[in-house]
């Protein structure tokens, strides 16, 4: 049995290849929450008196196949883009502000 080694050089991540790192858990929770809860309330007041005389168990069946294909393709990207700018926005400005205590 061999053994090889490879040495690999660890290479520091500067402020122009740093990859930002995205939202916490509990934040993607909240955008997530923030995009089903909307889509489930106006589909119910939709969808409700079309599918009153149906089973409870197939009218979630019809409601989440279109809440959730909406949610995941559309709504959270778009909520996981804003975020992202926002969080972008804040580090830039706490960069300037730092910048401007130090100098």
């Amino acid at each position: 049995m061999t053994t090889q080694t490879t040495s690999q050089t660890a290479v520091e991540p500067t402020a122009s290849t740093a990859r930002p790192q995205g939202p916490s858990v509990h934040m993607r929770a909240l955008i997530t929450w923030l995009a089903i809860f909307p889509l489930v309330s106006i589909g119910m007041l939709l969808l409700g008196p079309i599918m009153e005389p149906l089973h409870p168990v197939l009218r979630a069946l019809l409601l989440t196949a279109l809440v959730v294909p909406a949610a995941v393709y559309v709504v959270v990207p778009r909520l996981m883009a804003g975020h992202g700018a926002l969080s972008r926005k804040a580090a830039e400005r706490s960069a300037q502000r730092a910048a401007r205590k130090s100098a």
